[in-house]
């Protein structure tokens, strides 16, 4: 039997009243019904876990569900309310009275439970044990299979959180979800049947969401940004716009929390660009797992004081995404609340225009309203050695007065080789083993995933940032074999760093202008091969360290070993 639901806020007038009165009073719609007997079973089972319930005539055979009657102030409340606890769909609105017929009743096969909806008001106040209404084990199941798949996750969710379910969150209940149930019933004082009744999912749900008072979860749509998302409009209230960013500032319920929404127009470079940006600023400390794609990014951040997540998209030429900043400490509260915004974000019509600037403006770089010294030119490079040898592109050291690593080590060059694109530096520094590079001493796989560590705008940032793709193909386009292709999108910085595979090996380096006879897409790029970079390094008496490893590691430790190697590489005048 199909089965669709629905929230809805509907004004009822009980007896006459002015035609105000009705624009006032509305009823929180919870559900509808293709038949009566199906609308009357799910009558009793809110009116065992809520308060208010009512049902209605909608026409057309239909019946629906509602809680109320409150003034609309107060409906839209308890709607919210209702929505943050999990205990309605999340596709509630708000109707008016004139659309509801007759009201029915409850019914029942036992007797004791027939209610009439008049006394269900009553019965729907008082405390859950002192009510008549008792669904037994037929009637648990009947109604659990009502559940949509949303639900059913909220409630494995909810029992993993109170410590009695570690599976997958699958909607599914199988035989880890009913022991879990059973678990969950027997240490809260019921009955260990293994199958919850609608009581008992209100009163699990309730718990999983108590410590979530006080935040004020609301669905918040933004027509200036084009974004709709739930937030903590307990914590966190509307400041200012400032493209391509709408502020929440805290409200002091929970010190520190900030929330920005992101929204601008764009393509790839500029998404690229803002995920540069991001890392600049001091919301975004540079401790923590930073994911890059062509239309996508991920950053999270932790530091002493704050944890902070970023995500962003490139749908249709906009950019939208959001930012929680949280005090660190209270993880169970932050994580709760960034899954909420995560499962609601949703882009609306609206983008927020970018800050015009005058014709005039000089052509510089501002990070927080600094200048930047800008050298010629700039790229990556990464340590083969303990010794401070850098491998980057000859591209980048052409024709430079200097040649510094990070703006403040002076380098040399030791080579320049036009012909495979790749120059070898050597600075004054001793290198750590942890931040050299160590060669993959075999052979990459086709279409296996690999990462580019690089600095994308040279200096901006003060770390190198990941960018993610596949091998495409282990020759170069002219059928080369010191080069593979690559399917990735980078940007000129990312030019000279390091690729590597999942084990963190270095199978090769990026180079800049591969081929200058044919304009080539976004996501072509190219890499000088491990077994070149071994040959070249050879010829000058210098020997890397060699990879036989192919072990998957964390995609943290992966960055964080990439980032530990890779340099940025500045030609000055």
């Amino acid at each position: 039997m199909s089965r669709f639901i629905f929230i809805a806020i509907a004004t009822v007038i009980m007896g006459p009243a002015p035609e105000a009165l009705a624009q006032e009073t509305a009823y929180v719609q919870i559900e509808a019904q293709p038949n009566l007997a199906t609308a009357q079973d799910r009558l009793r089972d809110y009116a065992s876990a809520l308060p208010d319930v009512n049902g209605f005539e909608l026409g057309r055979g239909w019946y629906g569900i509602a809680l109320g009657p409150y003034q609309r102030e107060e409906a839209a409340r308890v709607l919210r309310k209702l929505r943050a606890e999990r205990l309605v769909p999340r596709d509630s609105y708000i109707k008016g009275a004139d659309r509801y017929g007759r009201r029915i009743s409850i019914t029942g096969q036992d007797a004791k439970t027939t209610l009439p909806v008049s006394e269900t008001e009553d019965v729907a106040r008082t405390e859950p044990d002192q009510r008549p209404a008792r669904e037994t084990r037929r009637q648990a199941q009947k109604s659990e299979l009502q559940l949509v798949r949303q639900e059913r996750m909220a409630l494995q969710l909810a029992l993993e959180w109170s410590g009695f379910y570690n599976a997958a969150i699958d909607g599914a209940f199988g035989p880890s979800t009913r022991y879990a149930m059973a678990a969950w019933q027997q240490s809260n004082g019921f009955e260990a049947t293994g199958i919850l009744t609608t009581a008992q999912r209100a009163e699990l749900l309730s718990q999983y969401n108590a410590i979530l008072d006080g935040m004020d979860i609301q669905t918040v749509r933004d027509t200036s940004a084009g974004i709709s998302i739930d937030l903590p409009l307990g914590v966190v209230a509307f400041d200012r716009y400032e493209s391509p960013l709408v502020h929440f500032k805290p409200t002091g319920t929970v010190e520190g929390a900030r929330v920005l929404l992101v929204s601008q127009p764009g393509d790839s470079k500029r998404l690229a660009g803002l995920y540069e940006i991001m890392q600049t600023l001091d919301i975004v400390p540079l401790d923590g797992p930073r994911v890059r794609n062509s239309d996508s990014f991920t950053l999270t951040g932790q530091n002493g004081s704050i944890v902070s997540h970023t995500q962003a998209w490139l749908d249709d030429d906009i950019i939208k995404g959001f930012t929680l900043i949280w005090p660190v400490g209270d993880e169970e509260r932050r994580i709760r609340i960034l899954a909420a915004m995560q499962s609601s974000f949703a882009p609306i019509d609206g983008v927020l225009a970018p800050t015009a600037l005058p014709e005039d403006t000089p052509n510089i770089d501002l990070v927080s309203g600094i200048t930047l010294d800008k050298p010629k030119g700039s790229a990556s490079g990464f340590f083969v050695n303990s010794q401070g040898v850098v491998l980057t592109t000859q591209s980048v050291i052409a024709d430079c007065d200097r040649i510094t690593l990070n703006k403040d080590d002076e380098a040399e060059v030791v080579l320049s080789d036009p012909t495979l694109g790749v120059a070898v530096l050597r600075t004054s520094l001793t290198i750590d083993q942890t931040a050299v590079a160590h060669l993959n001493n075999g052979t990459p796989r086709l279409r296996s995933e690999v990462a580019v560590a690089g600095y994308s705008f040279g200096g901006i940032l003060p770390s190198a940032a990941m960018t993610f793709g596949h091998i495409a193909n282990l020759r170069g386009l002219n059928d080369e074999d010191t080069l593979f292709r690559l399917e990735i999108r980078t940007l000129q910085g990312d030019a000279g760093g390091p690729v590597m595979d999942e084990s963190g090996a270095v199978i090769g380096m990026l180079v800049a202008d591969a081929t200058q006879e044919r304009q080539l897409p976004d996501n072509v790029n190219f890499a000088l091969n491990a077994r070149t970079i071994q040959q070249v390094l050879s010829n000058l008496s210098m020997l890397p360290q060699l990879s036989d490893d192919d072990d998957r590691i964390h995609p943290e430790d992966l960055t964080r070993k990439a980032t530990a190697m890779t340099v940025v590489v500045n030609c000055w005048e």
